[in-house]
C-alpha cells in the first residue's frame, strides 16, 4: 500500500504569525494533529503538531503571544505519494516524528500520520455479532 492510499488530503496550512491558540483552534476544528506552516518570506514549509503546542503550553508559554514560527519544525522530511507505507514508517521511526508532509510537484498534497498507517495495517474491526457466527 502507498502513502497516497493512507494520507489525509485535508491539509491545514497556516502562516508563521498565527498564534499557538489560533493554530490549536484550527487544528481542533479540522480534527487534524498537525498543520503545515508556510512562510512566504522564506518560501519554506514546516510543520507544527499538537505535541509542539502542548509542550509550549506545558512549559508556561502564553498561547496568545507565542507564534507558530517559534515552534515550527523546519528540518522536515517530506514523503512522496508513491512511497510505500513501510518507507513512511521507517522515516518516522528513524526521525522520531509522527507526521510526514506529502509533496507532489513541490506542493503539499497531504499529510500522513502514524495513525493513518496503523489504520491501513490493522485488520478492520468486526462487530461482536459477526465474530460469534
Amino acid at each position: 500500500m502507498l502513502v497516497r492510499d493512507a494520507m489525509s488530503t485535508m491539509v491545514l496550512t497556516i502562516g508563521p504569525t498565527h498564534t499557538l491558540r489560533q493554530a490549536a483552534r484550527l487544528m481542533s476544528t479540522r480534527r487534524v494533529g498537525a498543520a503545515v506552516v508556510h512562510d512566504p518570506d522564506t518560501c519554506g514549509l514546516g510543520i507544527i503538531t499538537e505535541r509542539d503546542i502542548l509542550d509550549a503550553i506545558g512549559s508556561g508559554q502564553n498561547p496568545d503571544l507565542e507564534t507558530a514560527s517559534t515552534h515550527t519544525t523546519t528540518d522536515v522530511v517530506f514523503a512522496a505519494p508513491t512511497w510505500t507505507l513501510e518507507e513512511a514508517a521507517e522515516a518516522m521511526t528513524h526521525g522520531g516524528f509522527r507526521h510526514l508532509i506529502v509533496l507532489d510537484n513541490d506542493g503539499p498534497v497531504g499529510v500522513v500520520s502514524v495513525r493513518d498507517i496503523i489504520r491501513c495495517w490493522a485488520p478492520a474491526r468486526r462487530h461482536p455479532a459477526e465474530l460469534a457466527s
